[in-house]
């Protein structure tokens, strides 16, 4: 066992002097060391029940023969953190959770790890590490939160709450309106109800082998999230037993068929930054024109909010993740050969899946649409690409031309919009807010809410070298590349310049000449860095493009 380093032998009597320390016996000093890295916190809704998962999965670790150890994870609430500084901490604290989740790791020598994430950077961050320190893992998530219900009977999400701040803005919804959003909008625990950024990664660490069924879409709050941990705690043993290890698992072909799961299900667009990243750390190349390629042959066959008004508890009454593949599987669509945490292949995984409801998982004949949820688009204002779900966009902006509305950064946008200085047909332009520029690649859902909340979701379109929340919808296309704050052709866009969006052809494009952009470029000044100490300084000047993941170089 790897934990032998620090347990057997005269000279590690010092180290076994510190386990006792801790109360170990010497009958759980022999087992195998398995670290529970649990993410639970008090300032995060998806995280206030992990500390009750992660008892369970020490259950099960122990019942299996294993001596689970508790460390910590971080995690940031991507709302609470919504529209001010403490956004651009937001993506950045998934390297974070990637170094100090390798470090644990290797300074105390376990033999395996259970990873307990839930919210938005915290699965890529230690999905990450396990495939940077590569001894036996399991995932198994704090679980979606349930959907909220309104007076009348309706239910509703986060994604309506911020866009119920657009529409009081636009005198559509009066202050006890949005009180009402306000109380109901997310009445438990868990990651947010709908097919955002942490239940897309959740999902995902089901179609790429690393969780149990389950993990992306039992409720947080039934007990069955509890037996599922469990499960976990077990299995990891087996894994442990076998030597399975994470590489072994996440290989090129599990890697694609995640890309085909994000696909048919409609996620966030920053699985395109978090994919590549683990990917990387996997010693496996992703790159922006594969989501393309994929995108073409795979259907898109789930409109959860904010696409549609179905929720994650939804997609678990369905049959989740392995009912969407189980459709993919039967079309040819995923390599079920590959090898997973269940230690069977998902061919083997799969083979009793079935599709419950084909409301709310559209059979493969009969799909949303014959492409999938997220499309690429290039152009010369977006040379390395730029990122949209395209399954939540109203299809009269599928294609969109329009003048360009500029702004340096998004909080000079927001103030525009609520000011309601922008009108149908713009394109509104967010500069300087990438991975190097903002630093830290803020989430847009502010000023994306406020557009479709004021009544411009279907006239008006949003660029930007940031990032979106899984909850935004519309037009909105991200992840610009290069940014503007490395000379990228955004930074050269000027007001009133033509845009022009085509996401079926896939094409972006500034109706600007070349020459006139060379014109632009002489003159071109990149702005002073706009944090000059701290780790987001740090940050701003080891991070790759949005293309690469945003991945430390």
């Amino acid at each position: 066992m790897q934990s032998d380093q620090i347990k057997k032998g005269v000279e590690r009597a010092p180290n076994r002097s510190l386990l006792y320390a801790l109360g170990f016996t010497e009958e759980e000093m022999r087992r195998p060391l398995i670290g529970v890295v649990s993410s639970f916190n008090e300032i995060v809704p998806g995280h206030m029940n992990i500390d009750k998962i992660a008892e369970a999965v020490k259950a099960g670790v122990y019942a299996a023969g294993g001596m689970p150890v508790l460390v910590p994870a971080i995690a940031v609430c991507d709302g609470i953190a919504m529209g001010h500084v403490g956004m651009k901490y937001s993506l950045i604290s998934r390297d974070l959770i990637a170094d100090s989740t390798e470090a644990l790791a290797i300074a105390h020598q376990f033999d395996g790890m259970v990873m307990i994430p839930n919210c938005d950077k915290n699965v890529p961050g230690l999905l990450m590490a396990a495939a940077r320190v590569n001894i036996p893992t399991i995932f198994v998530s704090g679980g979606p939160m349930l959907a909220g219900h309104l007076k009348d009977g309706r239910r509703t999400c986060l994604s309506a709450m911020f866009e119920a701040v657009g529409a009081y803005h636009a005198g559509t919804l009066d202050e006890e309106g949005v009180r009402e959003y306000e109380e109901n909008a997310c009445p438990s625990c868990g990651s947010c109800s709908g097919m955002y950024t942490a239940n897309s990664m959740n999902c995902l660490t089901e179609a790429i082998g690393m969780a149990l069924r389950g993990n992306g879409t039992i409720p947080a709050p039934l007990s069955a999230r509890l037996r599922l941990a469990k499960e976990a705690g077990m299995q990891v043993m087996e894994l442990v037993r076998k030597n399975i290890r994470p590489r072994d698992i996440m290989t090129p072909a599990a890697f694609h068929n995640a890309e085909t799961v994000d696909m048919a299900l409609g996620c966030s667009t920053n699985t395109m930054l978090h994919l590549p990243a683990i990917a990387h750390e996997a010693g496996v190349t992703l790159n922006l024109d594969m989501a393309n390629e994929i995108s073409a042959k795979t259907p898109n066959l789930c409109h959860l909010a904010p696409a549609g008004d179905t929720f994650m508890e939804d997609l678990d009454r369905a049959g989740g993740v392995w009912a969407v593949m189980k459709e993919l599987a039967d079309a040819g669509l995923l390599d079920t050969s590959c090898l997973t945490c269940t230690g069977r292949t998902v061919g083997e995984n799969i083979e009793g899946a079935r599709n419950l409801d084909e409301n709310i998982i559209r059979p493969i004949d009969r799909p949303y649409s014959q492409t999938g949820g997220i499309a690429v688009l290039r152009g010369n204002i977006a040379v390395d690409g730029c990122v949209v779900k395209q399954s939540a966009v109203a299809p009269e902006m599928l294609r969109h031309e329009g003048p360009a509305r500029v702004f340096d950064s998004e909080d000079e946008a927001i103030a525009a919009i609520y000011a309601r200085k922008i009108v149908p047909g713009d394109v509104v332009v967010i500069r300087y807010e990438g991975p190097k520029g903002g630093p830290g690649m803020r989430e847009m859902l502010n000023p994306t809410s406020a557009i479709c909340g004021m009544g411009l979701g279907e006239s008006v379109a949003l660029i930007t070298d940031g990032r979106f929340s899984g909850a935004t919808r519309g037009a909105s296309i991200g992840h610009v590349s290069p940014e503007a704050a490395s000379g990228g052709v955004i930074a050269l866009v000027e007001e009133g310049d033509r845009i022009f969006i085509d996401i079926p052809n896939r094409v972006i494009r500034l109706d600007v000449s070349d020459e006139v952009l060379a014109e632009r470029r002489a003159k071109w000044v990149c702005p002073e860095p706009k944090v000059k100490t701290g780790y987001l300084a740090r940050y701003a000047k080891m991070v790759s493009s949005a293309d690469k993941g945003a991945i430390l170089e």
